[in-house]
């Protein structure tokens, strides 16, 4: 009878250097669930504007908390990705992009345009609010 050879093991992650469209499709699955999530919290404020005005009232105290503008900046953050990335998705779709620096400006672009967007968004608002 032959001794069992020694299988060998898949590589482990620790190996693998960093790269930005492991972390990109991460990130687009994160965002997802929490646009699911803000769903929820859309949902909420909507019922209590369905309720009167004294759960309106408690809805909109709640959402002008910094726990709740928090939470909205993240979910206009995870909004304007989600529509970025799923852009830079339709290019690929039609067969544009594929190129590696392509592959990663896009990706960076996706970022970085949904967190400047983003800052335009809320500079907005902050600014309306204030007059």
């Amino acid at each position: 009878m032959m001794p069992p050879r020694a299988r060998p093991l898949s590589p482990h992650v620790g190996i693998y250097r960093w790269q930005i469209g492991n972390s990109l499709s991460i990130l687009h699955r994160a965002t997802g669930i929490a646009l699911a999530l803000g769903l929820l919290a859309l949902c909420y404020w909507l019922v209590s504007l369905a309720g009167g005005e004294q759960s309106y009232a408690a809805a909109a105290k709640l959402f002008a908390s910094p726990l709740g503008l928090l939470f909205l900046m993240g979910w206009t953050f995870a909004f304007l990705y989600h529509l970025l990335n799923g852009v830079r998705h339709l290019f690929w779709d039609v067969g544009y992009g594929f190129e590696r620096t392509q592959r990663h400006v896009s990706g960076w672009f996706a970022i970085l345009g949904s967190l400047a967007l983003t800052v335009c968004v809320w500079g907005f608002i902050w600014a309306v609010h204030r007059t």
